[in-house]
Formats: C-alpha cells, sequence, structure tokens
C-alpha cells in the first residue's frame, strides 16, 4: 500500500514507519519537525520506499497534495501533554482538531482506502469504570484531552456523512524507545530515566499507588497496522494491555531513590483498558509485558542523556498553571 503517516518523525509515528517499511508498504511521513526529529527515521534513509515532506497540518493548500495516490492514512500529528495544553489553548485546538480536519478532508479528497485516527484515553477523564469500555462517557479533563477528542468526533463525523473509511484507535500510556526527550515536562518514563542518569531520585507523584495502563510502542503500532489491514469501518477501540501497574512497579524495576510531589488535580488514580473488543474485532493485543518493556527502556537508557533533568523545584515551576486551573483556585 502507499501510505501517508502524519507525524511520522515522532515518538509513536517512528515506530509506525518502522512498521510499514517492515511489511513491505511505501511510505511518505509528513511532519512539521516541531517535536518529531529526523533523527527517528535515519536507520531508513537508504530505502527506496520513504519520502519525507515537512508541512504542517494547519496548512490545508500545502498537505493536500502529499495524498493524492495514497491508499492508508494514519494520523498521529498532535500537539501532546498537559502542561502545555492549559497553557497555550488556542495552538492545541489549531493542531489538534483544524489540523485533523484538514488531513481528514485531504483524505477525503484523494479517495483514500483506509484513515486510521491516533485518539487518546485521556477523553474519559477520571473514569468511573474499570476496566473501561469504549462506551465510557467522554470526560476530558484538560485542553489536549478535549482537542483530542474533538479531533475524533470530527475523525468519526466524516465517516458517517462523507463515508469516509475509517477507525479510531485511542491510546493509552504509550511508551519505549525514542520517545521525547525535550519540550514541556510530560510521560513518567521520560522523566524518571533522565533522572536515572543523572544520579537524581525518581519525583513521584502522590503515594506512587496510581497505576497506568503501559502499553508498548510496537504493540501500538502493530494495533494500526492490524487496523488498517481490516474491513471493520467506523469503530473506536481501546489500545492498551489491559494490565495496569503501578509507578511504585515502575520505580521498584527501575532501581533508585525517592522523593514525592503533591498529588495533582485532574489526574485519574486509575488508567485501565477494556481491551476485548479490540481482540475480538481485530485479533490484536498486548505482547510485550510490562517488565520486557521496561528492559529495553533501560538497555536503551542512553537516548535520554539529552533529556531534560526534573526537579521538584522545576516540576512545581512547570505545573503551576495546571494546579492554578485544574485545582480551582483563583
Amino acid at each position: 500500500m502507499k501510505c501517508i503517516v502524519t507525524g511520522g518523525a515522532g515518538f509513536i509515528g517512528g515506530h509506525m514507519v518502522d512498521a510499514l517499511l517492515e511489511a513491505g508498504h511505501e511510505v511518505t511521513v509528513l511532519d512539521n519537525l516541531s517535536t518529531g526529529r529526523l533523527e527517528n527515521l535515519a536507520h531508513h534513509k537508504e530505502k527506496a520506499g520513504l519520502r519525507f515532506a515537512q508541512a504542517d497540518i494547519t496548512e490545508l493548500e500545502a498537505i493536500r497534495p502529499l495524498f493524492n495516490g495514497m491508499d492508508w492514512v494514519f494520523h498521529l500529528a498532535a500537539l501532546a501533554d498537559i502542561v502545555p495544553s492549559i497553557v497555550d489553548p488556542v495552538g492545541y485546538y489549531r493542531s489538534n482538531v483544524l489540523g485533523t480536519m484538514h488531513v481528514l478532508e485531504c483524505a477525503r479528497l484523494s479517495g483514500v482506502r483506509r484513515f486510521i485516527y491516533a485518539a487518546s484515553s485521556s477523553c474519559y477523564g477520571i473514569a468511573g469504570i474499570y476496566p473501561t469500555p469504549e462506551s465510557g462517557p467522554a470526560a476530558p479533563e484538560y485542553p489536549y484531552a478535549l482537542t483530542k477528542h474533538l479531533g475524533e468526533q470530527t475523525a468519526l463525523h466524516w465517516n458517517r456523512v462523507y463515508k469516509l473509511p475509517l477507525i479510531s484507535l485511542r491510546l493509552f500510556n504509550v511508551y519505549g524507545p525514542r520517545s521525547r526527550t525535550s519540550g514541556a515536562y510530560g510521560a513518567v518514563f521520560g522523566v524518571f530515566l533522565a533522572q536515572k542518569l543523572a544520579g537524581k531520585p525518581f519525583t513521584v507523584v502522590g503515594d506512587g499507588t496510581q497505576t497506568r495502563d503501559f502499553v508498548f510502542v510496537t504493540d501500538v503500532a502493530r494495533a494500526f497496522l492490524a487496523a488498517a489491514g481490516s474491513s471493520v469501518n467506523g469503530e473506536i477501540f481501546n489500545v492498551g494491555s489491559g494490565k495496569p501497574q503501578s509507578v511504585n512497579r515502575l520505580v521498584e524495576l527501575l532501581g533508585g531513590p525517592v522523593t514525592h510531589l503533591p498529588k495533582r488535580p485532574g489526574e485519574p488514580d486509575i488508567t485501565h483498558a477494556e481491551v476485548s473488543r479490540i481482540r475480538a474485532a481485530l485479533g490484536w493485543e498486548a505482547q510485550v509485558s510490562f517488565e520486557q518493556g521496561v528492559r529495553v527502556m533501560l538497555d536503551n537508557i542512553d537516548y535520554w542523556r539529552s533529556a531534560a533533568v526534573w526537579s521538584p523545584e522545576g516540576i512545581a515551576g512547570a505545573t503551576r498553571d495546571w494546579f492554578r486551573y485544574l485545582g480551582g483556585s483563583k
């Protein structure tokens, strides 16, 4: 197939490119390199099946020609992370909602055969049901979650109105090699690995008993491939391991001292994907165990030597707006 991966120079996008090229498909990467890195694609530089286009999904006319003749679209381009979305909601709407609509429209006008949208489990907010099914109500707690959910609703609307063949995958806590090392304070793995390299204590929020449904990035890429290769249409599927792990368990596997930070508003104590629907419909389930995944991260820890090393004071400054808005203070 001829495929286009938006955000293909990013963390998940780069692994998606790996999986597609390994399966023998032709790939065009569309990325504005605001957070993506060409280094994530460098190991493919000699491959004839890969093309790179630096462009921004918020510029409709600039990206439209790239979709001509494409069979499959994997839409992973987005602004991520909680903190910057609170500071810059306008930028997040522009990228994650308007940009998504542009990608959908380009796909529709080009007559693509499959469109796979990378949605976010953050749409569930602080869920009332665990494991959380796809039918769980949407209750986004911050602008990133809201804009990803609005992007998903836009995608489903294009499916209903314009018959664009589409599946939405709600990703839970994705981790793995080549995750971002720069930018705003973000995912726990990157924070902890940089702290371990620097000999600093792990900054654990709350008492560390909170659990997250961690899913390894190569398993996520497999889910996208399974979705694209299926005949399923207009459906939403959770993509998680279905086996939540505590932050304390992560600390135990990584090994090192701990310092504790205040619990944050708007963060769930649990994320836990109900994965029976994707198993039944697409035959997909996570294959990499948490212990195996952490071992891979430790084997590749040098990647995080250039990452920011967050201190409790730095985190407090970075999350000030988080507490200000989500905590209800004035």
